[in-house]
């Protein structure tokens, strides 16, 4: 007599996380997460291999979602700010004569050496230009002069960029530096020499 066949048990369902997670299958890579956890994540599902935005530091925009753009009056601050400043000293040196001494300190090298640096005489020069008198101005240093010019020029330029919400870059080639430390340098020794008298302050 042939014995019965067992009858087959029914399948049982797998236990344990699913396919593609970290724990059970490596190549699901750190970006596989059971939907239960990217539904918790701040901001949705990251892609696989992306940074945990659970990570991500207090404050942190994420790739792709830019801040706000600033305020037309917070982009011309800095600009302003210079202005002012420059203002301020100007308004000072033309209030404290520099003619008359004692409210001023004394070049240094010009009282050790008797030699003019390209700077002396910029603050009478300064004196005189606010005052309108640029003849005067450039007798006491007319590379100061030359210096107030340049800055408004590029002051102008800084506050309508900054306007406009681009930054201001000046990128002289190196022989131009050259040039200009050249000119000071001749500027300095003229200005010593008998001839270059008109020169010195």
């Amino acid at each position: 007599m042939d014995p019965t066949p067992a009858p087959t048990p029914p399948a049982v369902p797998p236990v344990g996380p699913p396919p593609g997670h970290p724990v059970t299958d490596p190549a699901g890579g750190p970006g596989a997460r059971d939907p239960m956890t990217q539904a918790q994540a701040p901001g949705g599902p990251r892609p696989a291999g992306g940074p945990d935005p659970r990570t991500w530091p207090a404050g942190a925009v994420p790739a792709g979602r830019p801040g706000p753009a600033p305020s037309p009056a917070r982009r011309v601050a800095a600009p302003l700010a210079v202005l002012a400043g420059v203002a301020a000293a100007f308004a000072y040196v033309g209030t404290v004569d520099p003619n008359e001494p004692g409210h001023y300190p004394v070049c240094p090298l010009l009282r050790f050496t008797g030699i003019y640096c390209p700077g002396c005489g910029g603050l009478r020069s300064a004196h005189a230009f606010i005052h309108g008198d640029i003849g005067t101005a450039l007798g006491a240093n007319a590379v100061a002069v030359v210096g107030y010019a340049v800055f408004a020029v590029v002051w102008v330029m800084w506050l309508i960029r900054a306007g406009q919400g681009r930054p201001l870059r000046i990128g002289l080639p190196t022989g131009w530096w050259w040039v200009m430390g050249g000119a000071l340098v001749i500027f300095s020794v003229v200005r010593n020499l008998p001839f270059g008298s008109a020169l010195a302050p």
